[in-house]
C-alpha cells in the first residue's frame, strides 16, 4: 500500500485513558490456521471487537484464517478497501482514497475503544511486515494502549515449503534482503546482485519485471516462486517456469543464499574435499580497467567507459559508485566502504591476475582524487607484475562545476583536496598559501565531512591572507543530480557552515570575473 498522509489522533476527546479499551494487532501467520500462535488465539478469543480488512468484492483472508477462534459474541468490524490498485476516481487519487479509508477505519474503531471495548485487529502474516495494520497502529499508538503480537511471516512459510528442493534460505554470514517487487527494475536487479539470499514480495502484475531483474542479476537459476504459502492451494516451482499471467498477489519469490555462494564443504561445515586444483592450467592475467564514471548523470558517462563496463565480469568500487553500474547477467559486483581504497585495489588486481575481466570504478575522473592512484600503489607488489592497467578518463567534478558556472578555469588553475586523511594538515596549508601567492584559480575537493568541520574556515582564513575579500568563489553542490545547486559568492562572504562533502569550491584568481553570462577567468595575464 502507498503510505497515507500523517495520521490524525482519533479519540483524544473521548473517554478518560483508564476507561478506554485496548487496541491489539495480532499476526495470524501466512494462512494455515494451525500457524496462529497461542497468544494470538487467546487474545482473539477474549476480544469484544474483532476487526479485519477485506479486499474489494472479496472475503477477508484474515477472517477466514481466524474463523475457529473468533468468539460468537464478538462485534465484527469489516474494513473493506475502496480500491486495491492505482485506479480510482477519488479526487485525491489512490493515495487520497486510501488516506480517507484509513481515517474512516480509525474513527470506527476509536468509537469502540472510547466506549471501553477492547479491539483486536486481525493481520495476515506478521502485522508490521508490509501489513496494512501499520496505518492504524500509526494513528492509535499515542492515543490508546496498544500491543502488536507477531505472526509467522509469509516468507518463512514459503521457505519451509521449498526446503526439500532448495535447502536453507541463508546460512553462516549470508546477508538476507527483503525487496518489494514494485521497485524499479534496474534497482531491483542491482540489489539482487548485491545480496546473498533474497525475498521478493508484492508480485502480481510486477512479476515480469521481477523475472527480468532476476535474470539481469544472474539469480534466475535457483530462484523459486511460491504461491499461497501454507494454504491448501499452495504451490511452488522455479521462477523460470512460471506463467506471468497466473501470478496472484499472494505469492513471492525466494532466492536462497546458496545460489550466490555455492554450498562448498566449508559452507556446509561437513567433511569433504575442495575441488582438485592440481593440473588446472593457470589463467593468463587480464587487463585491469580503472574507469571514471563522471559526476553522476548517465549522459556524462563516456561511450568508452560505457562500452568497457558492458564487457567486464566484475565491477569493484565504493558502494555508491558500484550502484551506478547497470546490473546484467554475468556481472558480479564488489562494493566496499569509502576508506579502503588500497584493499579494494588489491582485490581487483587479484581477480585480474586470475584472468577475470575487471573494472575498478570511481566517481568523476578516476585519476583526480580517485581510484587510479590506489590501483597503481597496490600494483607495486611484485605479485601483480604481469597485470596490465588501463585508465579510462571521465568527466571530473571540477569540470562539471566549472561548466555550470561558465568558464572559471579558463586560465591556469590548481586542484587541492582539504582531506587530511592521507597527508598532514600542515602540508595542505602550505599548498594553499603557495597557490594563493601564485594567484591561481583554485578548485577545492573534499572540503568537509562529518568529522572534518573546521578545514573550510581555516582555508578561508589562509586564502584571505593573500587574496582580496571580493575574490569570486563558486560553490557547486551535487552538480549533475536532481538536487544540484550553484552559488556564486565572495571569499569574505563564504559561509563555511553551509559546506559539506557534496560540495566542490572554485576560488577565482584576481582576474576572475562575474558577468551576465556567468563566471569566467580571462586567458591572458598581464606581466
Amino acid at each position: 500500500m502507498s503510505t497515507p498522509p500523517p495520521p490524525s489522533a482519533p479519540g483524544t476527546a473521548g473517554a478518560p485513558q483508564d476507561l478506554r479499551g485496548r487496541f491489539t494487532i495480532v499476526g495470524l501467520g501466512p494462512g494455515d490456521p494451525e500457524l496462529i500462535t497461542l497468544k494470538a488465539a487467546r487474545l482473539i478469543g477474549a476480544a469484544a471487537v474483532v476487526a479485519y480488512h477485506a479486499g474489494v468484492r472479496k472475503q477477508s483472508h484474515a477472517r477466514r484464517i481466524a474463523a475457529a477462534v473468533v468468539p460468537e459474541g464478538a462485534i465484527e468490524e469489516e474494513l473493506r478497501y475502496p480500491v486495491t490498485t492505482g485506479t480510482t476516481d477519488h479526487p485525491g487519487g489512490y493515495v487520497g482514497a486510501m488516506a480517507e479509508f484509513y481515517e474512516s477505519c480509525a474513527a470506527r474503531l476509536a468509537a469502540h475503544l472510547d466506549a471501553g471495548r477492547d479491539v483486536v485487529l486481525l493481520a495476515e502474516g506478521d502485522p508490521l511486515f508490509y501489513g496494512s495494520s501499520m496505518y492504524l497502529h500509526d494513528r492509535f499508538k499515542d492515543v490508546y494502549q496498544t500491543e502488536v503480537v507477531p505472526g509467522v511471516p509469509a516468507f518463512a512459510a514459503a521457505t519451509a515449503a521449498i526446503a526439500g528442493s532448495s535447502g536453507p534460505l541463508v546460512r553462516q554470514t549470508d546477508v538476507l534482503t527483503v525487496l518489494p517487487g514494485t521497485l524499479p527494475e534496474p534497482e531491483l536487479a542491482r540489489r539482487l546482485a548485491d545480496t546473498d539470499g533474497a525475498i521478493i514480495m508484492k508480485l502480481g502484475r510486477t512479476f515480469p519485471a521481477v523475472r527480468s531483474a532476476l535474470e539481469q542479476a544472474g539469480r534466475l537459476d535457483g530462484a523459486w516462486y511460491v504461491e499461497r504459502a501454507s494454504q491448501p492451494e499452495q504451490r511452488w516451482l522455479p521462477v523460470a517456469e512460471v506463467d506471468p499471467d497466473s501470478v496472484p498477489y499472494f505469492s513471492l519469490v525466494v532466492v536462497p543464499g546458496d545460489t550466490a555462494q555455492p554450498p562448498t564443504a566449508d559452507r556446509l561445515r561437513s567433511p569433504g574435499q575442495q575441488p582438485e586444483q592440481a593440473g588446472v592450467p593457470a589463467q593468463d592475467p587480464a587487463e585491469l580497467l580503472v574507469v571514471g564514471l563522471g559526476p553522476g548523470p548517465d549522459g556524462w558517462l563516456t561511450p568508452e567507459a560505457s562500452a568497457a563496463l558492458a564487457e567486464v565480469d566484475h565491477v569493484v568500487g565504493y558502494g555508491p559508485y558500484v550502484a551506478r553500474v547497470p546490473q546484467r547477467p554475468g556481472l558480479t559486483r564488489h562494493a566496499s566502504g569509502n576508506t579502503v581504497e588500497v584493499d579494494r585495489a588489491r582485490a581487483a588486481l587479484a581477480l585480474a591476475k586470475a584472468g577475470e575481466r575487471v573494472a575498478v570504478v570511481s566517481g568523476g575522473d578516476a585519476g583526480v582524487f580517485g581510484m587510479a592512484a590506489a590501483v597503481f600503489e597496490a600494483a607495486q607488489d611484485p605479485a601483480y607484475a604481469r597485470v596490465a592497467i588501463r585508465v579510462l578518463p571521465g568527466v571530473s567534478a571540477v569540470q562539471a562545476v566549472a561548466a555550470r558556472a561558465g568558464a572559471p578555469i579558463g586560465a591556469d588553475f590548481a586542484v587541492v583536496s582539504l582531506s587530511d586523511r592521507l597527508k598532514p594538515w600542515q602540508v595542505v596549508e602550505r599548498r594553499l598559501r603557495a597557490i594563493a601567492e601564485a594567484d591561481l584559480v583554485l578548485a577545492i575537493y573534499n572540503p568537509a565531512s562529518r568529522s572534518r568541520t573546521e578545514q573550510v574556515a581555516t582555508a578561508q582564513r589562509v586564502l584571505l591572507e593573500h587574496r582580496k575579500p571580493d575574490t569570486v568563489v563558486v560553490v557547486g553542490r551535487d552538480i549533475g543530480r536532481a538536487e544540484e545547486s550553484l552559488t556564486v559568492t565572495t571569499l569574505a562572504e563564504l559561509d563555511p557552515t553551509t559546506i559539506d562533502m557534496k560540495c566542490l569550491l572554485i576560488v577565482g584568481a584576481s582576474t576572475t570575473r562575474v558577468g551576465a553570462a556567468g563566471v569566467w577567468t580571462p586567458r591572458f595575464v598581464e606581466g
